[in-house]
Order: C-alpha cells, then sequence, then structure tokens
C-alpha cells in the first residue's frame, strides 16, 4: 500500500536556507516528550499509540453494536459537539456519497447529527422528520452535562420511548461516555443502555479512532478495521525511528512552525479540491485551533472549499494581506470516472476539454492555483493522498494528531488542554440564572444594565 505524501517545495522559498532543518532539534525533542511522557498536558496522551494498541476483539464489539442499530433503525442520530462529534462526520462525509440522503436506498440507516448547535429550528425541524422513523441515538458526552448535547439528548430520548416504546428504545439508544463519573453514566446504568467508554486519557478533539468516532462510523457502513490499520501503519511512518526528513508530520510540523516564527505567516488556510473533505477540514480546524491557540499564540485555522471558494475568497487570498499559507490536500484519483462531453454548438467554448476525465479539469485548476497563489507571496504545502477511502483516511487521522501534538509542544503551549473555553459558558449559565451561578449572574446583569 501507498502512503500519504508530504511535499514542502512550494513552502521552502519563503524561507530563508536551512530554516527547516534548524528545527529539527526542536522537533525532536518535541517528539521525544510526547514519548516519554514529559510534555505540558501529559495525562492526555492515550492517542499517541492508540491505533496500534485496538484489538480485533474490540472493534468486533463495536461492529456488533453498530448492527443492531443498523438493523433496527431507519435512522441514527449521533449526538455531541466539538471532538464529540466532527471526527465522525469527517470521516462518514468523506467517504459516503454526496447525495446518500435524496438516494436513501435502505441499505444503510440516515446519519444524522445533533447535539452541536442549540438551534431551536433545527431541533424542531429534527424531532418532525423523525416523528414517523424507526430511530436510534448515539449520545456522545464525558460528563452528560454539556449543554447543547444534555438539551438535545433530552429531547430525543424522550421521543424514542414514546414512538417505540421503554424496552425498544433501551436496545436502541447507546451510550459514548465516563467510565464511572457523570450525568450520561448515571443514565446509561439506571436504563439499562449499551455502553462504551470515552478514555480518561484521550481529549475529545483527538478521540475519533475511540468508541467516539468508530461506532457512528460503523453505523454508517464504514470499514472501522481498515481506518484503524491506516492509521496505525502511519503511527509507524511518523515514528521517532523515522529520519526527521522522512517523517511526514515531523515536516509538516517544522514548515508550520517556521513559518509562523520567521516568515510571520498566522493563518493556515486548509484547502481541498474535493467537496466530500469539507468536514475533514471542520475536524482539522478544532484539532490545530483548540490544541495551538494559548497564551496569545498560535496560527490561525482556516479552510476553504476549492474551487467553490476561489470565487469568494480567491481575491483575498491572492492579494490581501500577506500573513497567510496554504495546505492542500490533494486527492490522487477519484473513486469515480466520467469524462467531459462534446458539444457541436459548442456555445461555451469548451470542446477543448472533450474527451478528458472530469478529474483531469480539477487537477489543474488546482496545480494552476497553487502556482498562482505561490506567485502571489502565499507558502504552499500539499498533502498527497491516493484515495478516498478507509485506509487513507485513517492514515490522514493520525498524520494530523501526532503532527498537531510536535507542533504544539514545539510552540511552547499545552497542546491537550482547553481553558479558554470555559469562559463562555460561565457567562451563559450566569445568564440562564443556573443554580451555583448566583454571584456571577449578579455580576453580569449589572454590566448589561450600565
Amino acid at each position: 500500500m501507498k502512503n500519504i505524501r508530504l511535499d514542502i517545495s512550494k513552502a521552502a522559498p519563503f524561507l530563508s536556507e536551512g530554516a527547516v532543518k534548524a528545527l529539527e532539534p526542536q522537533i525532536q525533542a518535541a517528539h521525544q516528550s510526547l514519548e516519554d511522557g514529559t510534555c505540558p498536558g501529559n495525562d492526555f496522551l492515550g492517542w499517541l499509540h492508540l491505533p496500534s494498541s485496538i484489538t480485533p476483539e474490540f472493534l468486533e464489539e463495536i461492529q456488533a453494536t453498530a448492527d443492531v442499530l443498523r438493523a433496527n433503525c431507519d435512522a441514527i442520530v449521533v449526538a455531541g459537539i466539538g471532538g464529540s462529534y466532527l471526527g465522525a462526520r469527517a470521516v462518514i462525509e468523506s467517504l459516503g456519497n454526496s447525495f446518500a440522503w435524496l438516494i436513501n436506498d435502505k441499505k444503510n440507516p440516515v446519519i444524522l447529527f445533533a447535539g452541536n448547535n442549540i438551534g431551536e429550528d433545527y431541533l424542531a425541524e429534527l424531532t418532525e422528520y423523525l416523528k414517523d422513523k424507526k430511530f436510534g441515538v448515539i449520545n456522545i458526552s464525558k460528563s452528560g452535562t454539556t449543554t447543547e448535547t444534555a438539551l438535545t439528548f433530552r429531547l430525543l430520548k424522550k421521543q424514542c420511548e414514546a414512538q417505540r416504546g421503554k424496552e425498544e428504545a433501551q436496545k436502541v439508544i447507546v451510550a459514548v461516555t465516563d467510565a464511572k463519573r457523570g450525568a450520561a453514566r448515571t443514565c446509561a446504568d439506571k436504563e439499562g443502555y449499551k455502553s462504551f467508554i470515552i478514555p480518561d486519557n484521550v481529549g475529545g478533539r483527538f478521540s475519533v479512532l475511540t468508541p467516539v468516532g468508530l461506532l457512528p462510523i460503523a453505523c454508517a457502513g464504514f470499514d472501522i478495521k481498515a481506518l484503524v490499520n491506516g492509521a496505525t501503519d502511519m503511527e509507524k511512518v511518523c515514528g521517532q525511528e523515522t529520519s526527521f526528513e522522512e517523517n511526514p508530520a515531523a515536516q509538516y510540523a517544522a514548515v508550520r512552525n517556521a513559518l509562523y516564527a520567521e516568515a510571520g505567516k498566522k493563518i493556515e488556510i486548509m484547502v481541498n479540491y474535493q467537496p466530500k473533505l469539507h468536514f475533514i477540514s471542520e475536524w482539522w480546524k478544532q484539532l490545530f485551533g483548540e490544541s495551538e491557540g494559548k497564551e496569545h499564540k498560535g496560527i490561525f485555522p482556516a479552510s476553504c472549499d476549492f474551487t467553490t471558494d476561489l470565487h469568494s475568497m480567491g481575491q483575498w487570498i491572492q492579494e490581501g494581506e500577506r500573513t497567510i499559507f496554504e495546505t492542500v490536500i490533494s486527492i490522487e484519483t477519484p473513486n469515480k470516472h466520467l469524462l467531459f462531453p462534446e458539444d457541436e454548438e459548442n456555445l461555451d467554448g469548451l470542446n477543448f476539454l472533450a474527451g478528458k476525465r472530469v478529474d483531469e479539469v480539477n487537477k489543474m485548476a488546482e496545480l494552476g492555483t497553487r502556482l498562482a497563489h505561490v506567485d502571489g507571496g502565499v507558502p504552499n504545502l500539499c498533502i498527497s493522498v491516493p484515495e478516498l477511502n478507509e485506509y487513507y483516511i485513517g492514515q490522514l487521522i493520525y498524520f494530523f494528531e501526532i503532527a498537531c501534538g510536535i507542533s504544539g509542544n514545539v510552540l511552547g503551549v499545552n497542546p491537550f488542554n482547553q481553558p479558554g473555553v470555559e469562559a463562555y459558558k460561565k457567562n451563559m449559565f450566569a445568564l440562564l440564572d443556573k443554580p451555583g451561578y448566583e454571584a456571577e449572574s449578579k455580576a453580569i446583569k449589572e454590566r448589561l444594565a450600565k
């Protein structure tokens, strides 16, 4: 099997000679601190060798639960937010049919995502859609009290029980939560739900290869064994025994940090030319944004879907402030084959493309854009993925995870905590008069009254 590949040749000219090589000692030390468990946040390193530690028996248990849900549900709602849903959605949407929700061929249940917002219209429309459906729920929450997910699960639990009866609902509601603590664990034990554990040492944004991601992915009908195999092989490729020059994760971490520190590139745009990868970029944004954005440091992670966004963001990228660089995910071979047709009238002037694969046109748009952006002062990295399947998506996931851990350590922050996300929650609870937030509520209301 091939591996995904990283090309940094179109970023190197924006750095001084030897800048990437000069970071090798820091990269190696950062990687070593992960392996030794001496880095900040070392109690959240369970993802580091997770792929190679997953047993066939564990995957069989996940698959067996997925098979029960698949056999008994027209639709499965994955209730979770942030890392509790983005990884699963990224994999499912990158591998699935773009129009699966319209085709609805009954071979697979419809996978829906909720608990990631507090939109009343969204939830009302979801519950309306589910009224005549045999649906199940995968409730993913370590605490069971995350507002968005807890609110959604309460609605769905009651609706599922009302429509299917409590005994049947018990079979089609699964909890992915803490081993011993929290509201979701208490509920699962009380109701007798099948449950899986979110490991204490794996943070949400690194959890796609735990039951958090594996169970929804298996429910969607995809091969979780191949996904894990891809991640396991990339774990070896990005291991410490691999030289700095041959280690794609080490190279990616080094180039990012060099562009940030030396060239003043503060924004990284993750670009794809394959619409199915939209949520891979969304998952990547959380992974790097939540890991590195601390202590007034960190590259801002953004994303664009090309060529679509070239018609909205292309001008700014080409000629705007030169604080950006691009990382392109390029799919070498699409799964479908479609030729551009000849037209006798040729009113659109496109007969010069007749007989070419649509992907060839896309690839030339990709290459032409990369060259134009480099000429416009935008450093460009490229990650080549042989094809879109479970194995290579597994590789891509682990590549980004290990690169993120290394890069965050080089930056000098704790890549595995997220203290900043608590600020909005405290204000929200105070404004909603949650018990225990009386002092905060009074202070905020006085502030708003001024």
